[in-house]
């Protein structure tokens, strides 16, 4: 992997939750490409393993585990055998998350009439669909920190990384729940910040734009492959007129990870967005 900054984590171990996912796996990859040994933790064991055996196959080290970040109990579990596998936490990405259709309105509007119809509305979402992804996205970041943040207190050179989104920033239409998880993410970014500021764990976060995941390929492309109209008004809304590449995150989150260049930098929230927060639409 070739990489835009040269960090040296040599022998830092860094925690990547949601790591058999595409950004998260890229993010693993990047840590260990940089010197760190790196616990890739994922639901899915199989989808975390294939991408650990990929990184020790470049001649790095890494190791998955299966882990639920709703389960305390489960992570701590986990955190044991990382600590004994590979040494306590100094670096952790929070990066477990997504949406869900169960909590995905059909329309980007409500209008008369709707409520009559067989479609998702803001009335009939599921409690459950909302729970799970609100959970998911804010109670998934909140535990494994609880967990794995007790490693780094008043351990020079520790950091925690979340993933925040534009919707943080600007609600997006049809989806809810992601956008309030995404926009408490942000707010709880802050709020670690100050409250480990005093023991030296800095905490920041970084806000992707548009890029295409295994969670938003639906709303993104048809089964054809042809945009859909959500596309169309997400690349009309985006000065660069694109998606986002996965790579191009790679130099805000090692930036933030290194303590070199970022140790002053605590609290905040980076868009990478290809102008999208940025642009009024006129």
């Amino acid at each position: 992997m070739k990489l835009p900054l040269n960090i040296d984590l040599k022998d830092k171990v860094v925690v990547v939750t949601g790591a058999g996912g595409v950004l998260c796996s890229m993010f693993a990859k990047a840590v260990a490409a940089c010197g760190a040994k790196v616990a890739l933790l994922d639901i899915n064991l199989e989808a975390a393993q294939k991408f650990a055996d990929e990184i020790c196959q470049e001649g790095f080290v890494a190791k998955a585990y299966k882990a639920n970040v709703l389960d305390k109990a489960v992570m701590e579990e986990v955190h044991i055998q990382v600590t004994q596998e590979l040494g306590p936490c100094d670096i952790l990405i929070n990066g477990a998350g997504g949406n869900n259709p169960r909590a995905t309105t059909t329309k980007e509007y409500y209008f008369p009439g709707d409520l009559d119809e067989d479609i998702a509305t803001f009335f009939n979402l599921e409690d459950s669909g909302v729970n799970f992804v609100f959970n998911l996205n804010f109670i998934g970041t909140l535990i494994p920190t609880q967990v794995f943040a007790k490693d780094m207190l008043e351990k020079p050179g520790c950091s925690i990384l979340n993933v925040s989104s534009m919707n943080a920033f600007t609600p997006l239409t049809k989806i809810p729940a992601y956008s309030a998880a995404k926009a408490a993410i942000s707010n709880f970014t802050q709020w670690l910040a100050v409250h480990f500021s005093k023991v030296g764990i800095r905490v920041n976060a970084i806000a992707p734009g548009f890029f295409v995941t295994a969670q938003n390929q639906k709303l993104l492309f048809n089964e054809d492959g042809t945009p859909t109209p959500r596309t169309d008004k997400i690349l009309s809304a985006t000065p660069m007129g694109r998606f986002g590449e996965a790579e191009e995150l790679l130099g805000t989150l090692l930036f933030l990870l290194s303590q070199q260049a970022a140790g002053f930098v605590t609290g905040v929230v980076i868009p990478v967005d290809g102008g999208f927060s940025a642009y009024s639409g006129v």
